[in-house]
């Protein structure tokens, strides 16, 4: 308290301690009171025209951070749908194939549902491609791809025929109102639909698990999240103003988190970032419900993902009604990155002038080109 109160009577280090985690800030109070020692000895040599400069400065920094954070944690998102969304499930296999046969996998391993959601552009199938040939090598793994459209996509669908692995494929396209915000939510509705498959045909004892199409991921992760109880966390690599976002540990217990975007936001912590067990997920919001059907409330909160972007994560988590203890820590205590927010470069699509190849081989290589929608 002793440090807290100190830094208040230095104009100098208001904008820093609104950066800053206030309750970081108390743990690392000597080094900070040090700091801010040196601040105000800076401040004191400056003349009149000086202090009034810096004042307006952090002044305006301060009302333009107060203005910027209350507009992204208060601002009135359209809310839930109040339409059904729509939901096609095109096509579903339960076992892993190869060669024309079925593999005969370890029941006694819970199963990962890993759920991706995707969208048309040039770099789909490439993205779809990778990371589907990462997950043929982990075992007892099924694959819910789900697409931002209204119908299934037959790229999609040949990518996962070919691959063998058991999966789903979900066509559930965005309610048109959420692609008016300023941030639009992608791929919300996708996971969405994805929890609602999970939820009436997932095992109890799987783990549920959101892989985006763009990430990169070590398969020893599988592994470490297959023991899953309730929630497990990690870090995740090349994401954000810190190029990490992870829980923050100590004594083997999840304590904050570390993330370069707060944002109010409870659980800080990318998609990416967590694995829940199904079990887990079945009975939270079979107990949501039953507080739902009790009250005769519609608006009483279920397990579900918000329509918020960048707080769908932890719109997801505070929905399973958990707190910071129910954590479960991965990845050596949160010390490694198994998993990274890759992006591959845009490729806008073009359209090509094919007069001169007609008859030779560059016209069925567009052809196909644009059925994986990599051109116009």
């Amino acid at each position: 308290q002793k440090t807290l109160n100190q830094c208040r009577s230095y104009n100098i280090c208001f904008h820093h301690l609104l950066l800053l985690n206030i309750k970081q800030s108390l743990r690392e109070g000597n080094s900070l009171l040090q700091e801010c020692n040196r601040a105000h000895e800076w401040f004191r040599g400056m003349n009149r025209r000086q202090r009034i400069v810096m004042a307006v400065i952090i002044g305006g920094s301060l009302i333009y951070i107060i203005l910027t954070q209350t507009l992204l944690v208060f601002s009135s998102p359209p809310g839930e749908p109040t339409e059904p969304e729509f939901r096609k499930t095109c096509s579903s296999v339960l076992q892993k194939i190869s060669k024309n046969k079925v593999v005969e996998e370890d029941k006694s391993l819970p199963v990962i549902y890993v759920v991706t959601p995707t969208y048309r552009r040039p770099e789909m199938v490439a993205e779809l491609t990778r990371l589907g040939q990462t997950l043929t090598m982990v075992p007892r793994v099924h694959w819910i791809v789900a697409e931002d459209s209204n119908t299934c996509t037959a790229s999609v669908q040949n990518i996962l025929e070919r691959l063998g692995l058991p999966y789903t494929h979900i066509a559930s396209p965005m309610p048109e109102v959420y692609r008016k915000e300023r941030y639009v939510p992608r791929g919300v509705s996708n996971r969405r639909a994805s929890l609602e498959w999970v939820r009436e045909y997932g095992e109890d004892t799987g783990i549920l698990y959101f892989l985006d199409d763009d990430n990169a991921i070590d398969i020893r992760l599988f592994e470490e999240m297959r023991t899953t109880k309730k929630v497990s966390m990690w870090p995740v690599g090349l994401i954000g103003e810190y190029t990490v976002s992870s829980p923050v540990v100590k004594d083997g217990k999840v304590v904050a988190f570390y993330d370069g975007w707060p944002a109010g936001r409870k659980f800080q912590v990318d998609m990416a970032g967590f694995a829940v067990n199904m079990g887990f997920l079945k009975s939270q919001a079979a107990k949501q419900e039953k507080v739902q059907a009790a009250k005769q409330d519609k608006k009483h909160p279920k397990v579900t993902m918000p329509y918020i972007a960048g707080h769908e994560e932890d719109g997801f988590l505070k929905s399973l009604n958990m707190g910071i203890s129910d954590i479960e820590v991965k990845a050596e205590g949160c010390t490694q990155i198994l998993v990274w927010h890759t992006q591959t470069i845009w490729n806008p699509s073009h359209a090509l002038w094919l007069d001169k190849h007609q008859t030779d081989n560059i016209k069925k290589l567009t052809d196909n080109m644009r059925h994986l929608g990599m051109i116009k």
